[in-house]
């Protein structure tokens, strides 16, 4: 799965390099999924620790908190794994719904 051209089929969705060799994709000026080395994505899976960790526990070995950002509903997908691609879809796009929503409302793309 090409995680980053699905990133980029979202409106108003772009492609930023905030630090050397770390890709993530934007909507607006916030982040809804760092991409990096393409092993994983970074994505927001809950509004806090305690709804992120629900995917923890359904997939263990291929989720986990993200470091520094885990605390506010932020988990390393790990790709390949036992995670269908349906799923890691679905996932992007929650995260990138949870962005939009704190966007303020005439930095938020139209559709």
């Amino acid at each position: 799965m090409d995680v980053l051209a699905y990133c980029l089929t979202k409106p108003g969705a772009w492609q930023d390099e905030p630090w050397e060799g770390d890709i993530v994709a934007k909507v607006g000026d916030k982040v809804f999924a760092f991409i990096g080395d393409g092993e994983s994505v970074g994505l927001k899976c809950g509004r806090n620790r305690e709804e992120a960790d629900e995917l923890v526990r359904i997939y263990p070995d291929d989720v986990s908190s993200s470091h520094y950002i885990g605390r506010f509903g932020w988990n390393r997908v790990y790709l390949g794994g036992k995670i269908p691609d349906d799923e890691i879809r679905e996932l992007i796009d929650l995260s990138y719904e949870a962005i939009v929503a704190k966007l303020p409302k005439a930095k938020r793309p139209t559709a």
